[in-house]
């Protein structure tokens, strides 16, 4: 089992979204496509006619609360998403959200092709289920997720 830890209390390089009822919190280096990856999951669950919003782009404020890992964003950058070669866009936003989930941005490799089973995130002693997605521009991020959890995409 592998995991990626995050303390609380402080804002941490990741964009975090809501799909439907599910709080997602993207996780890569500066560059790896977290932002439009993010993008691309919230236009997915647009069209498949869910709530889809923005919590944070870039630095996300986590903070645990009982038994759940909850984001928000810092004031400057609320509603605002960089899409790297378009600039930045406003998109609706929420204040905080409970996180389900986090997805790490990995470049395609051999050695990242099958994820090691059961890994996980999480924020002091909150743990949730990590997912990984290559940034390799394929199409459908959200999809993929369902399709690697789909308990977490439950109504």
């Amino acid at each position: 089992m592998t995991q990626i830890s995050a303390p609380a209390g402080e804002a941490v390089h990741a964009t975090s979204i809501v799909v439907g009822e599910t709080g997602l919190l993207f996780l890569g280096a500066s560059g790896s496509g977290k932002s439009g990856t993010a993008f691309a999951c919230l236009s997915e669950a647009v069209a498949l006619g869910w709530n889809a919003a923005l919590i944070a782009d870039d630095r996300t404020f986590l903070s645990v609360h009982g038994d759940c890992c909850i984001a928000s964003c810092p004031e400057p950058i609320k509603g605002l998403l960089e899409l790297r070669g378009t600039g930045l866009i406003r998109y609706r936003q929420l204040d905080r959200a409970v996180i389900h989930g986090a997805v790490a941005i990995t470049e395609p490799s051999a050695n990242t092709r099958y994820p090691a089973d059961s890994e996980t995130f999480s924020c002091n002693g909150v743990a949730m289920p990590l997912m990984r997605l290559w940034h390799d521009g394929a199409a459908s991020p959200l999809a993929r997720l369902r399709a690697a959890r789909p308990e977490l995409f439950l109504g």
